[in-house]
This record gives structure tokens, C-alpha cells and sequence, in this order.
């Protein structure tokens, strides 16, 4: 056991949601300057600007005799062509070159089974802390074996706690250890004899097991999203940080830049704080902690930071005034901001991107592959102007895939989450789909079922979209279908909900569903777990089976053989779906 604890100053920078933006971004911003109501451009974020600032602030850190730790809180994997064309290998890559010391897993690296992680923690050279991720069950005839790996801090069974790190600060220990959401079964594609168990009590578990050993200073790195780390802190005590991700929350206030103002940078709740740097490596935080002799917290300072470059875009002709004068005086703005860093891209890390990913990238965003007359609108939840145009698609190019192979597929049916954006008139490339639109690499399947189990699974994803006698896990689930229609009434007794379901038939037309009879379908490899409300789809006949080809895969190819279904009313008059 450790005795005789000591002070210790820390400074601690962190990124969340990174989601594969290793890229800079357009940023509009809103400003007034002198009365006068200007909307510029920035280039923002982006990883070479953030390893830029890291490096500032651990020389800052050093030059004042603070020790310097740098996390990332979850979800770097998925988000843009980076992951689509490299599969995680950019994402290490970056990641390494950034100089992180530490990361937990986010719900997103699990999205296609435990497989990539377990690529991902043969090149990685920092530990990933997964405290609440029990491996003591996992399969030996695995070809990828998560369990004995000794960067990835997991589940201790025995003693139902998370392992730690423990840092030395001038001798002075102090212990940091991750926790992600419990019920990543839900949202992820976690392998079903390596589950996640309970967030709280592993937290409970651990921090006592932690002070037992002497060590009396502890962080935590959340994969939970920010109310999760409220109510934890609130129910813990002896927790002095939680650096947090998931929900994409960017703390403190940038209403003057014409963004949201977020909750307070450090959140402070029964002597805990609480940080999180938002989303798409658009910003970093960072905060001095000082911790006295017994742990406690005497002080914390900090707050995240927008990276932007130099350049600021303005359009002269919507301006009243000189636009010089306008572009000096926003520029000095800016340039004075509390919660903006002008930096330049840090070289190295700048060289790498530019060499080995950017012209790959380049390359399909280039490669047109079909026009858009009007406009294909996506929304989760059909409104007054009806559902998605754009999911249904999606689904039946699915259905075209399997068929393509050979697969006999008579229905698709798709998660309106798994479509992230609408369609723009105009050209549209590889780039738009596979980084945009279907941005996530999950692959797709087909399966045989009772048509008693469509109905509920359109019915139970259809009750957790709407919280109807649910609690459910957001409006994503909704159900968009190829070659079935049906009526949803959510008055009718839960089990009871879906009426009218029928299937179309080439030879015969829109026919009933008949409960025991046995149809073919295809959805993705998410939803064929049975996730959101879709576990009717795990009553499938036999195991089914699980393509190679990604979302983006098919509808590419779909759009390719058959540019005539992005004519909108066409669309209207035959996808079937209601």
C-alpha cells in the first residue's frame, strides 16, 4: 500500500468523437463587429491542428512543472472516407502520431464485431481502457483473442472492477481507468461472450479498490455521454475528474461566434469535474487540475478551444462597410477569443496525412457516379410532408446486392440512423455516399423469417423511435423497407401495432404476410443483432448470413446499374413502404 500521499499538478488535453476527421473543416461562423452582421468562413480543426496545441500545452506543462496527460474519450473509428477505405489502420496511425497516452473505447469501434479492435490494438502505442468489458469468457478458437492483451485495460471478474493506470507525478501516484456504456449490446456490435457490465458499479468498485491501494487521486475516462457522467458523479464520491464522450458535447460558450453555448467547461458535481471536448476534431480542451495531500481538488482551471486558421473568408458584397476594415477587425476578434487557438498544422503529423491517405481519398471524391435531379430529402421519422426519400432506397439496394449474388432476397428493411444526410440535386461521388451519406462500415446480411417476426420487429424498432410504452434509444431506429408495406397504429395494444402487412410479389403483387410463413430478407448486420427494437430479427430461421459489402458498398452499386430510382416520383409510386 502507498502512504504518505503528496500534492500533485497535473495538466490534462483531451479529444472525443474524433470519427476519423482527421481533416480540417469549413466553419461558418456569425459575428458582429462594429454593428455590422458578418458570416465568415473559417478553416477549423482538423489533426494536424490538434497536435499543434498538444504540443504547446505540454511545453507549457513542462515549463511549469506540471506533468502532461493526453486522452482521447471514444469513437475514433467510422465518420468519413478515412475509415471507409482504411478500416482503423488510418485511425491508428494518426492516432499514434498525435502522441495520445491513453483512450477508451467508444461504442463506434465496435460497430463491426470485436475483430477490428483487435487490428487496431496491434498498432496502437497506447493503452485502451475498457474497465467495464469482461473478457474472462471470450472464445479461445478466436482468431483475434482480445483477452491477455496488455494495452487493453479491462474487466477483472474476480473482483468486479476495471484495471487502472497509475501515473506517477514526482512519485506521487495517481490512478486513471476507462468506463463505456453498459449496454453496448444495444448500440454496437460486441461479441456476445465479451459484454460489457455495469457502468456504475465497476465505477464504485474500482475507485474503492483504488483508494485501498493507496492511491487517493482518480480519473476517470467516460464513454457515457454527459447526463450518464452527471449521474455518476452525483452517485460516486472520491471521483475528482471524469473526461467524458459519446454525446458530442462541446462545453463552454461560443454563442458569440454564432454556436451553441454549451454547458460550463468543468462541470462541478459533488467533487467531481467534468469534461468534454465535442465532436469531429473540431476542438481540443484541456485544464489544470492541483490536488492536495488527500486527493481533493484545490484547483482546476481550463476550457476547450476552437482551432482555426489564419484565413478568413468573407463575402465583400453582402457587407455595408469597408470589407478590409471589416476582415482586420474580425480577424483581431477572433485572433483575442477566449475559446479560439489560430494555429498552423503541426508538419509531421501534416506530411503523413498528405503522403500516405489524402490522395486515396482525393481520388473518389473525384469519381462521379450519377446526377440528382431534385432533391432526396432524409429524415428519421416521417412528418406531415411523409418519410425519408432516401432510406427506402438504401433498403431495396440491399436487397439488390444479395439478389446480385444470388441470394433470393424478397424484402430489405433499414434503420433510418444508418442514413446520415439528404441528397442535394446535382453530381454525387464516391465520396458522397461512403463518407457522407452511409459514412458507417457496417456490412449487410439476409436471413430467413417468419413473417409473425417482421411484424414485430417493424413494430418494436417503430416503438422505441416514438417511446411508445418503450424507453427507447432514440429516433434512429425507425423502420424504412423495400418490398413490404404495412399500417402502424400506436393506439392498438403493444404486439398488436402493425396491421396490413403485406409483401410485393412479381407474379402476383402486393400479397399478406402470412405469420408462419417463411420470407427472405436482408438488413445490416446491426439490426440483424436485433439492436433498437429490432430483436424480432434474432427469431430468424437458423444463424443467417453476413456479407463482406459494407452499406455504402451497395447503394453504390445500386445507383450505378440503376440511375432511374433517384427519379423522386418514381420512387413515390413503387418503393412500397408506408
Amino acid at each position: 500500500m502507498i502512504k504518505n500521499n503528496k500534492p500533485a499538478k497535473i495538466t490534462l488535453a483531451h479529444i472525443n468523437d474524433t470519427h476519423s476527421y482527421f481533416e480540417p473543416q469549413s466553419l461558418q461562423l456569425q459575428l458582429n463587429v462594429d454593428g455590422e452582421n458578418i458570416s465568415p468562413y473559417v478553416s477549423n480543426g482538423g489533426f494536424a491542428r490538434i497536435a499543434t496545441r498538444a504540443k504547446q500545452l505540454r511545453a507549457e506543462a513542462q515549463q511549469n512543472h506540471r506533468d502532461f496527460v493526453f486522452v482521447h474519450a471514444g469513437d475514433c473509428f467510422q465518420g468519413t472516407l478515412y475509415f471507409s477505405l482504411f478500416k482503423g489502420r488510418a485511425n491508428s496511425e494518426m492516432l499514434n502520431a498525435l502522441g495520445i497516452d491513453m483512450m477508451a473505447i467508444g461504442n463506434h469501434e465496435l460497430d463491426m464485431g470485436n475483430e477490428p479492435v483487435a487490428a487496431f490494438l496491434d498498432r496502437i502505442d497506447f493503452p485502451m481502457l475498457a474497465g467495464n468489458w469482461d473478457l474472462s469468457n471470450e472464445l479461445t478458437t478466436k482468431s483475434h483473442s482480445l483477452r491477455g492483451r496488455t494495452n487493453l485495460l479491462s474487466y477483472q471478474p474476480d473482483k468486479k472492477i476495471a484495471q487502472w493506470i497509475t501515473r506517477l507525478v514526482d512519485d506521487e501516484p495517481i490512478a486513471i481507468f476507462g468506463i463505456s456504456l453498459d449496454k453496448m449490446s444495444d448500440i454496437a456490435n460486441v461479441d456476445p461472450d465479451t459484454p460489457f457490465v455495469n457502468a456504475f458499479e465497476t465505477t464504485k468498485n474500482t475507485i474503492n479498490a483504488i483508494q485501498q491501494s493507496g492511491i487517493n487521486k482518480i480519473i476517470l475516462i467516460s464513454h457515457l455521454g454527459f447526463d450518464i457522467d452527471c449521474e455518476l458523479a452525483e452517485q460516486v464520491d472520491d471521483l475528482s475528474l471524469i473526461v467524458g464522450g459519446h454525446t458530442h458535447t462541446l462545453q463552454g460558450n461560443f454563442s458569440d461566434l454564432g454556436m451553441q453555448h454549451g454547458p460550463e467547461y468543468g462541470h462541478y458535481i459533488n467533487g467531481t469535474y467534468i469534461v468534454h471536448a465535442g465532436y469531429h476534431a473540431l476542438a481540443i480542451g484541456h485544464c489544470e487540475i492541483d490536488f492536495a495531500a488527500d486527493g481533493s481538488v484545490t484547483h482546476f482551471n481550463g476550457k476547450n478551444e476552437l482551432l482555426f486558421g489564419r484565413r478568413l473568408c468573407i463575402d465583400a458584397s453582402l457587407l455595408n462597410a469597408n470589407c478590409d476594415e471589416i476582415h482586420t477587425k474580425a480577424s483581431h476578434y477572433l485572433a483575442q477569443h477566449n475559446n479560439v487557438i489560430v494555429c498552423k498544422k503541426d508538419p509531421q503529423l501534416q506530411s503523413l496525412l498528405e503522403d500516405k491517405y489524402i490522395p486515396r481519398v482525393r481520388k473518389l471524391q473525384k469519381t462521379m457516379i450519377a446526377t440528382i435531379e431534385e432533391k432526396l430529402r432524409h429524415i428519421r421519422i416521417p412528418d406531415q410532408k411523409g418519410g425519408s426519400d432516401i432510406a427506402p432506397l438504401v433498403a431495396e439496394s440491399f436487397a439488390h446486392m444479395m439478389n446480385k449474388n444470388g441470394h433470393m432476397v424478397e424484402f430489405a428493411i433499414h434503420n433510418a440512423g444508418g442514413v446520415r444526410t439528404s441528397l442535394s440535386p446535382g453530381s454525387i461521388s464516391i465520396a458522397d455516399i461512403a463518407g457522407k451519406l452511409l459514412p458507417f462500415v457496417v456490412p449487410i446480411g439476409t436471413y430467413r423469417i417468419r413473417g409473425k417476426y417482421i411484424a414485430d420487429a417493424l413494430e418494436g424498432a417503430i416503438n422505441n423511435a416514438t417511446n411508445n410504452g418503450v424507453l427507447g434509444t432514440g429516433s434512429g431506429s425507425y423502420p424504412y423497407t423495400y418490398n413490404l408495406k404495412f399500417q402502424y397504429h400506436p393506439e392498438h395494444a403493444e404486439g398488436e401495432r402493425i396491421v396490413d402487412l403485406q409483401i410485393y410479389k412479381e407474379e402476383s403483387g402486393w400479397v399478406n404476410i402470412e405469420k408462419d410463413g417463411i420470407y427472405h430478407g436482408s438488413s445490416s448486420a446491426y439490426t440483424m443483432k436485433g439492436k433498437e427494437g429490432y430483436n424480432a430479427l434474432t427469431m430468424m430461421e437458423g444463424e443467417g448470413l453476413v456479407s463482406q459489402y459494407s452499406m455504402a458498398d451497395c447503394f453504390i452499386d445500386f445507383i450505378q446499374e440503376r440511375p432511374d430510382r433517384l427519379i423522386l416520383e418514381t420512387n413515390k409510386l413503387s418503393l412500397g413502404n408506408k
